[in-house]
């Protein structure tokens, strides 16, 4: 038995250590590609799969909550349970930019792994395009999306990994660039505490074709830590999550902060700044959420960027900016989420996603038990 326990304690060490290295490894290599003012290609690939997300505050990779569409932003959440769900959503952007997600999970028991197909979708409308001289030559159209791979397994009783393959894509008129990129993730959870952990390198790759083949492109890398702890007595789960942790300070270097001295009997000017602005540096990297669930058929969620209020609103009027809000409801074979996330005084993103339990609506009969849609799962990490 003990010597059972040590080699299942030296495999997890094992598996920390890759999971370390392949850290370690990709935040290098953002630093050596980073371009001037942090420009990733593909940042479309760091927008909310969906209205719980975003509800949480835009970034969220360790919710127990039941919702397959979590997997899509850390691949270790894809558990058995999801067994044939379907998640998607279709929602209108700023403007008239139209997005699309989809995520369907499958759990193949003979090898005890989860898969998951997603779809990432954004068509950016329509837009008039002149030469020089303000000459019509007609309309232009604009397109990204990405195509999902997931993989899911348990280990030990605790412990969850996963990865994701992911080939983007975008095309502007008649030019066409493409990357490869993957996800790693990591999930604890110990249900009897209510704790649970995860971490997540996402979207660590590189391009195959670029716009233009002489400019770097590098991918919108970031690595996530994340903590989530639910109360027996109370309702809710609280959250807090690490972003951007490749980087010490993603702080917009505003010349506003600099300050001109003078020096008399000299033309020389020379710059300090005021402040180191520590605080606002440290929270720049963190979320911070709430799920609140009322019953078992609703849910509600609230959370708080504060990068995104840092950036986006102004300072004379900062209004909700970074503030997010939604709601779930849990029918029997279904779930509808709606979000609304504030980025701006010009009023909030309003996004709404359903989810179904395929194997609730048509894996019957003799049918749905050929192709394993009958067979359902306990809710669990393992």
């Amino acid at each position: 038995m003990e010597n059972k326990i040590y080699l299942n304690i030296h495999r997890l060490i094992a598996l920390m250590k890759k999971y370390l290295l392949l850290i370690l490894l990709s935040a290098c290599h953002s630093l050596q590609a980073q371009v001037v003012g942090g420009q990733r290609a593909f940042e479309f690939l760091r927008l909310s799969p969906s209205p719980h997300i975003s509800a949480l505050g835009g970034i969220s990779i360790i919710s127990p909550t039941k919702d397959v569409m979590m997997s899509m932003a850390n691949p270790a959440l894809l558990r058995p349970e999801f067994h044939t769900h379907l998640g998607l959503n279709y929602n209108s952007y700023y403007a008239d930019t139209k997005v699309m997600n989809l995520f369907y999970a499958h759990h193949a028991p003979s090898i005890n792994t989860t898969f998951g197909f997603g779809i990432h979708y954004l068509k950016y409308g329509s837009f008039t395009l002149t030469d020089a001289l303000g000459n019509i030559n007609g309309d232009g159209h604009a397109v990204d999306y990405a195509i999902q791979l997931n993989a899911s397994k348990s280990y030990l009783e605790k412990w969850r990994f996963g990865t994701a393959l992911k080939l983007a894509n975008s095309q502007l008129l008649t030019k066409k660039s493409s990357a490869i990129l993957f996800d790693f993730g990591l999930a604890y959870a110990d249900t009897n505490s209510q704790w649970y952990f995860g971490a997540a390198i996402k979207n660590a790759g590189i391009a195959l074709k670029k716009y233009d083949p002489n400019e770097s492109q590098p991918m919108p890398l970031d690595l996530q830590l994340g903590i989530t702890k639910k109360f027996k007595k109370a309702p809710f789960s609280f959250m807090m999550l690490g972003h951007h942790l490749y980087q010490w300070d993603v702080r917009y270097d505003n010349p506003a902060d600099q300050v001109s001295n003078q020096l008399l009997f000299s033309d020389t000017t020379t710059s300090t700044k005021t402040k180191k602005y520590f605080a606002d540096k440290f929270f720049r990297h963190i979320v911070f959420a709430l799920d609140v669930n009322l019953g078992k058929r609703l849910e509600f969620s609230v959370g708080y960027n504060h990068l995104r209020r840092s950036e986006l609103a102004i300072s004379e009027r900062k209004g909700m900016s970074g503030f997010s809000l939604g709601g779930g409801l849990y029918a029997n074979k279904f779930t509808i989420h709606y979000a609304q996330s504030y980025y701006h005084i010009a009023g909030p993103y309003h996004e709404v996603g359903i989810n179904f339990r395929m194997h609730d609506i048509i894996g019957f009969g003799k049918g749905g038990n050929k192709i394993n849609w009958a067979e359902k799962y306990a809710s669990s990490y393992n």
